[in-house]
This record gives C-alpha cells, structure tokens and sequence, in this order.
C-alpha cells in the first residue's frame, strides 16, 4: 500500500508546448496511510509511454505505463520478474463501480506566484470529487474528494508532451496507481486520473502539490473509510529536461519472468 501511495504522489508532478522525450526527478512525502518519510523519483515520458522508478530504502520500485499497448508493467529491482495488467479490461471493470458522470473537478488560479527551484510558478487551488462503490458493493457508496494547492510553472519545456501523454491515458479509461489498490478503493483512482486530466490541461508542470484526500458515504463501512481518508499527499519537482530516451526504457528487463494479472 505504501509503494503504491508513493507511485500515485509521483504522478502530482507528472500533469504537465514542442515535441520531446521528458524526465522529471521528484521528492515526494505525505501523511497517513502508513505515509511518513520522503522518497526520491524519476519519471520518464516518451510519447504515449511513462516510466515511474520510485526508491523506498534499498529499494526501487518501477511502474511503466504503455497505453497504446493497453499494458502497465510493475517491478522492483529485487526480483527478476514483472507483474503485467491488461489495462483495457482493467478498465472495463473499474468502471463497473464508479459513476464517472459525478465527477467534480475545478483548477482555479488563486492570485499567488512564488519562486519553486529558480522557477516561477503560478498558485492554483484543486478541488476533484468523485462517487463510487466501494469495492464494487452497491451498498456502499462513496465519495472521494481530493483538494489542495498546486504551484505549475507555465509553458515549461516538455508540458505538452506530459500533456498528450495524460490526454491518451485518461480518455481509455487509464489509472495511475497500483492496480490492486485501486480494486478497493475505486473512487479514489479514478479521481485522482481526473486530478491529472486538469492538471495537464494547465499547460504547465507542477512544481509543488499539497493534496489531501477525504472520503465520506453510506453503509457499514462509511466511518472507517472516513478514517482511512484525511491524507495528505506532497510532490516536489526538482528538475525537468527534456532529451531522447531509449525505447527499452519503457519495457521490463529482458529475461524478466511475465506475471499476467487480473
């Protein structure tokens, strides 16, 4: 769970005008949900694909995304093998419990500019909301709500190339996170893929994200889910370039043992 909250907080900074190949190195954080220290991350855009390596201890976590293949990859340097998801049926069943048509999502400049490592940024407030069904019960509904401040430095070099990559992904139904996280908590997934879709649509890179998480419904479980909620996210960006990248970037290693996942 942790590994996969530190994958979501690294695509914060992801939401990003020329075409071109783009690394960001990230510093994330937050609290809750067993959330307490800073990790460090590099995520790579190529086109319609994106690499995530995020390192926990002695550790690295990689998650690649390859939308027009309809495949996202899941690996840590550790094990010599790779657990593979078809995001298109993925999606087909993701959408079985969250009501898309209820999202709320706004990105509204609020007035404030501050300088974010040499950089210029732009002060934004968020605010995206979402129902579902928690883990696919009808019984259960729930809302997510995401909101917090995002400072975007605007018309940095590689936002539209983070742009369109977001654009593809999220009008096939794409998600951000680990897969298994999102079976439980559905809402929460597809609003933060929403969160990224008015992000992009700024036309810059966030350079800084304070996100907090609330989750509020019915049923048995409202008030516990109510307790797993009131997170709060952190995304740091501390360099962006823009250069080729190699295609075997965004493939496993060869030799890597494929484990298919539904």
């Amino acid at each position: 769970m942790k590994r996969a909250l530190f994958a979501t907080l690294l695509g914060l900074g992801l939401a990003l005008p020329a075409s071109a190949d783009v690394t960001l190195k990230q510093t994330t954080g937050g609290k809750g949900m067993g959330l307490s220290a800073n990790a460090s991350g590099t995520t790579y855009i190529k086109g319609n694909k994106m690499r995530a390596d995020i390192v926990v201890g002695d550790k690295t976590q990689t998650t690649i995304f390859d939308v027009d293949g309809q495949k996202m990859y899941s690996f840590d340097s550790k094990k010599k093998e790779a657990d593979v998801w078809d995001m298109a049926a993925f999606a087909a069943e993701l959408a079985k419990s969250v009501d898309v048509s209820s999202a709320k999502a706004s990105l509204k400049a609020n007035g404030q500019t501050k300088q974010i490592a040499g950089k210029a940024a732009t002060g934004y407030d968020m605010e995206v909301s979402m129902q579902s069904a928690m883990a696919g019960s009808k019984d259960m509904t729930m809302t997510v709500m995401l909101s917090g401040p995002v400072w975007i430095v605007k018309n940095a070099p590689g936002s539209a190339d983070v742009a369109r990559f977001y654009k593809a992904a999220v009008d096939k139904g794409w998600i951000f996170s680990d897969p298994r996280g999102a079976k439980a908590q559905p809402g929460q997934a597809k609003a933060m893929a929403e969160m990224y879709k008015q992000i992009a649509e700024s036309g810059g890179i966030p350079y800084e994200t304070d996100v907090q998480i609330k989750m509020s419904g019915s049923g048995p479980l409202a008030g516990l889910m109510a307790k797993m909620g009131n997170v709060t996210m952190t995304t740091t960006t501390d360099s962006v370039e823009v250069g080729a990248l190699a295609d075997d970037l965004f493939t496993p290693p060869a030799g890597y043992k494929l484990n298919q996942k539904k």
